[in-house]
């Protein structure tokens, strides 16, 4: 590693936690590199169609020039005679891995969202926008690549106001569009800029072209209104005619940016100067920690709620939003401080199981490299090494002052594969891989089929469970063999059964086995899940056996009636039984229990669900027809279609999981290669019966 250190201490106002989030292929890995290069942390420019971005550093991003994971990187940038910290998380487009945006996000303050100037809002785009409202996260926006055949920043403009937010306020204006683009007017000091060409660090002001008057003061003029608007003040000053100052017009962009009020939006190549530009938005714009509301939580114990605020003097709290398996030092835990200080060789509670953890090692991430430091406080994002039982979604504190904070929700796996070792001496080495990479990702997951006995590997897509298999043969030596991909279907009931009978009488020689239950099954509301209560009165059952039944339960939900899949949404209230004084046991109710379940889902109507995805196409307009038609004929439902401008339109609509393997390559093959989706979960719904039929006799 360089000598620079990344831990300079500084006051937690000039400390900036930002994302760069996009679309794939908008420019967010080579706009962090940019920044990098600017700040002077990295001293030679990595390119991503090279393989050599400092935060694309695992093999599959550099081969195939996406990200995969989330990388964490810090630069100091200097504005206002005062240097601040940025802590930038570079984060994934493609919609595989948004679980990687999700975790990012939720411990992030703000974010700066890329565009691609020829398109405008793309799918993707959208998802990870609604991400970052979820999470209240303050971002500003920037058009990128307005220097290539296409790149039109007003178009691109336009579709961020209609498509994502009313809100959007221009304070760049390019100068110049594609081969021509060579500067910039800032619409807040009213100044132009020119640059030199890419990778130049010089920019040059010069006078505002004649040419853009016209379109320079009307924009000044939106954006002086939308910022006057911020504050009662300026709203007076403005409309009594008078001029409102630079420093004025900042604070109120800075106030509507972390409001979410506004949403800054500049134009331009992220490659050139500009980027300056953007770190001096960044600066202006986005939240320090002492920006954002503080944090809540619960006291594990009471549920009574607890806000924890960003003071290095406070108990200490943190989240743990990542775990990576580092090859040298085992275990990285990547968490976000929100309250107090943690120091290495300190224990600390995890306070969502209960459990001590020793903090062995601190260190600060940039990219792949790491560097030790003795401890970290409210604010600070970095790693633990070697923490033995916490995962992403744990809650890290101080043992004498608990509390749980929100835990990331994340969407479940759609698409399985079985997976089997090429030779006996993989069989252990995959087992254990398996568990690591399970622990890093949790949108991945590892099961065993109970009648088959094939390990059973799911994902949030084909290219998902593609990386995670080669990473089994790169990191862990590990040579497996797949089997096609599998839609993960799911079964529920479509009507209540009041009563369904679970009797378990085993005799033998010694003691027999006597458990007997009645059960009342509901469908609960989708994405419901699964809920258990008890209503026996009278004795009839003793408490003791009650939670047995509802683990029987449990586990016969994880093998339904139909064709072996979960079942899912359902309400199960056990309301009778009856006991042996002598033979009933725990084990002999968790049958009873079991074995009522799946005779009130043969009486409920099981149906099949499927998982079905939104599907986003933007295509050339003279192939319309055919894509529509393709979309039709895998049971798609069109919702939709929109014309995006340069010879281009985009179709909404949902298919069936099950028909989408392959699309990709039939979508290039039917528009010339020209056509791209964008594939996302929307919900499950039932499959038609004549489908389910079929699906039911392969799996018998």
């Amino acid at each position: 590693m360089d000598k620079t250190t990344y831990n300079i201490k500084m006051p937690m106002e000039q400390i900036r936690n930002i994302g760069i989030i996009a679309h794939i292929d908008a420019g967010k890995t080579t706009t962090t590199e940019r920044l990098l290069y600017f700040t002077g942390q990295v001293h030679k420019i990595g390119e991503v169609h090279d393989g050599a971005a400092t935060t694309d550093f695992m093999v599959q991003e550099q081969e195939r020039g996406i990200t995969i994971m989330s990388a964490a990187v810090t630069c100091f940038w200097d504005y206002n005679n005062k240097r601040h910290r940025i802590n930038i998380i570079d984060t994934p487009g493609h919609v595989d891995f948004t679980a990687e945006v999700e975790r990012s996000l939720r411990v992030l303050d703000g974010a700066a969202v890329i565009f691609d100037g020829r398109k405008g809002v793309e799918p993707q785009s959208e998802t990870v926008w609604r991400q970052a409202n979820k999470y209240k996260v303050p971002r500003i926006c920037f058009m990128n690549k307005i220097n290539l055949i296409g790149g039109d920043f007003e178009h691109s403009f336009q579709t961020l106001k209609d498509r994502l937010s009313p809100k959007a306020v221009a304070v760049t204006l390019p100068i110049g569009k594609e081969q021509e683009l060579h500067g910039y007017v800032d619409l807040v000091k009213m100044k132009a800029y020119t640059y030199d060409g890419v990778d130049t660090p010089t920019l040059n002001e010069v006078p505002i072209p004649e040419d853009m008057m016209e379109k320079v003061n009307k924009r000044r003029e939106m954006l002086v209104e939308a910022l006057a608007e911020q504050d009662d003040v300026l709203m007076n000053k403005f409309f009594e005619g008078q001029e409102l100052t630079t420093d004025e017009l900042y604070a109120a962009l800075r106030k509507g940016t972390l409001n979410m009020n506004l949403f800054p939006v500049l134009g331009g190549d992220s490659r050139t100067a500009m980027a300056k530009t953007l770190l001096d938005y960044i600066t202006i714009c986005l939240p320090s920690p002492v920006d954002v509301p503080p944090v809540k939580g619960i006291h594990p114990k009471t549920g009574e709620e607890i806000e924890m605020h960003p003071d290095e003097n406070a108990p200490f709290s943190s989240l743990v939003f990542k775990i990576v398996n580092d090859p040298h030092i085992g275990n990285l835990s990547y968490f976000r401080v929100y309250s107090g200080k943690v120091e290495a060789g300190s224990y600390v509670l995890n306070s969502t199981k209960n459990i001590k953890e020793r903090v062995s090692r601190l260190v600060l991430m940039h990219a792949d490299d790491r560097e030790d430091v003795t401890s970290l406080r409210a604010g600070d994002i970095g790693a633990i090494v070697g923490l033995k039982d916490s995962i992403t979604g744990d809650t890290l504190c101080d043992e004498s002052k608990p509390v749980i904070l929100e835990k990331i929700e994340f969407a479940e796996p759609v698409v399985s594969e079985a997976i089997e070792p090429a030779t006996k001496s993989d069989e252990e080495k995959m087992t254990d891989a398996l568990t690591r990479l399970v622990k890093e990702d949790p949108t991945f997951r590892v099961n065993t089929n109970q009648e088959t006995g094939q390990t059973i590997i799911s994902g949030m897509g084909e290219l998902h469970l593609e990386i995670m298999v080669d990473r089994l043969k790169r990191e862990f030596n590990v040579v497996a063999n797949v089997g096609k991909p599998q839609v993960a279907y799911r079964e529920t009931i479509k009507r209540a059964v009041e009563q369904a009978e679970g009797k378990y009488i085993k005799q033998s020689g010694g003691k027999g086995q006597y458990g007997h239950c009645w059960l009342k099954l509901e469908p609960n509301e989708a994405g419901k899940g699964f809920e258990f209560k008890s209503e026996i009165k009278g004795g009839s059952i003793p408490r003791e056996y009650i939670a047995p039944i509802q683990k029987g339960v449990e586990e016969a939900m994880k093998s339904g009636v139909i064709a072996g899949y979960p079942v899912v949404d359902i309400k199960v209230t056990v309301f009778d039984g009856s006991y042996h004084e002598v033979d009933s046991s725990e084990a002999a109710f968790k049958v009873a229990g079991s074995m009522a379940f799946k005779e009130g889902c043969r009486l409920g109507d099981p149906i099949l669900l499927e998982p079905v995805m939104k599907v986003e196409v933007e295509t050339p307009d003279q192939y319309m027809g055919d894509v529509t038609g393709s979309l039709s004929s895998k049971r798609g439902q069109i919702q939709g279609s929109e014309s995006i401008g340069n010879g281009m339109s985009k179709i909404d609509a949902i298919v069936p999981l099950s028909e989408l393997f392959g699309y990709t390559n039939e979508l290039r093959s039917i528009t010339s290669g020209r056509g791209s989706a964008n594939i996302e979960p929307s919900h499950y719904a039932e499959v038609p019966r004549n489908v389910a039929e079929e699906i039911a006799g392969k799996t018998k």
